[in-house]
């Protein structure tokens, strides 16, 4: 998996004071979480990602370039930050209009372009009429992810962009960054929300105190702090011939039998993706019944009070 961004010993100082103190890590392709108590050193991660601010010393990269004073790879980069200053008096397509002639964007490709953008995020078009000082905080989030989006970038990063939506509004955010993702968008997703960030990203970044205290997959994160296998609950018929069958097939590291039902396994796994793959044969093949599985391991709230605690 290519990475999009890489830091090597990183540091930034605001005087006397560190954000960031000597740290290494990738970003990979895809979408990953930015997680972190405040004063973490998140905000001044974006924004050196972002091009706002230069490295006091180390690298960091984006698609192999530094972001500080580098205009082309800036293009190639949207940022939604937390707060916004999108002008009140104005609608969203003239904001939007606007914001793509000063991107360069052929004019008779911008209206096109905006309109496409403000249905893609799902700001309903009986609302376009109306000036953005008159839009709730949700809709507002969704002109500047819009906004991020115009110039077409192939990395978005988004700061708290679940601020101000209601369960609908969060439901559609995550259906629209699980699509950008897909068609070949790498997302950066800073937010305090942490159920979310862990339906929605694959990857973490954990800081606090300006270091990294985690970074990787959500698997190798709770295979670490698990001691290397993932736990899954099983209950099926026959657990001690779905024990047999899965121990012989070479999926497990371990298995208990739940004492409280007849019908409950705990299995501690080798490797989740070949488990997955060969579960739905096993279970054909020996002619075995599962009524639930769902996985033991932690959270990402259990894993980042773990780390951070």
């Amino acid at each position: 998996m290519n990475n999009v961004v890489e830091a090597v010993e990183l540091s930034r100082w605001y005087g006397i004071v560190m954000g960031l103190n000597n740290i290494s890590f990738t970003i990979p392709a895809g979408l990953t979480g930015l997680v972190g108590p405040n004063g973490a050193g998140k905000s001044t991660l974006i924004k050196i990602i972002t091009g706002q601010i230069r490295t006091s010393s180390g690298t960091l990269k984006v698609f192999g370039e530094t972001p500080w004073n580098n205009p082309h790879l800036l293009r190639q980069i949207g940022y939604c930050p937390e707060d916004d200053a999108m002008p009140d008096d104005l609608q969203p397509l003239p904001w939007l209009e606007s914001l793509g002639l000063i991107s360069g964007l052929p004019r008779n490709q911008i209206t096109g372009r905006c309109i496409e953008l403000l249905r893609r995020v799902k700001l309903e078009e009986v609302h376009w009429n109306k000036r953005i000082g008159e839009y709730s905080k949700g809709m507002r989030q969704r002109v500047k992810l819009a906004q991020a989006l115009l110039h077409e970038p192939l990395l978005l990063v988004l700061d708290e962009p679940m601020n101000g939506l209601d369960p609908m509004g969060r439901q559609d955010m995550q259906q629209i960054l699980k699509q950008l993702s897909r068609d070949g968008t790498s997302i950066l997703i800073s937010s305090h929300i942490l159920p979310e960030l862990e339906a929605l990203c694959p990857n973490i970044l954990i800081l606090n105190w300006g270091r990294v205290l985690a970074s990787g997959s959500q698997a190798e994160l709770r295979s670490q702090l698990q001691g290397g296998a993932e736990k899954y609950f099983a209950r099926c018929d026959n657990p001690e011939k779905m024990a047999r069958v899965l121990f012989e097939a070479g999926l497990l590291h371990g298995f208990q039998l739940e004492e409280e039902t007849a019908e409950g396994l705990l299995l501690r796994l080798r490797d989740s993706d070949a488990f997955h793959d060969r579960l739905p044969s096993l279970l054909e093949e020996h002619d075995l019944t599962l009524h639930e599985l769902r996985s033991q391991d932690r959270s990402l709230q259990n894993i980042f009070d773990r780390i951070t605690t």
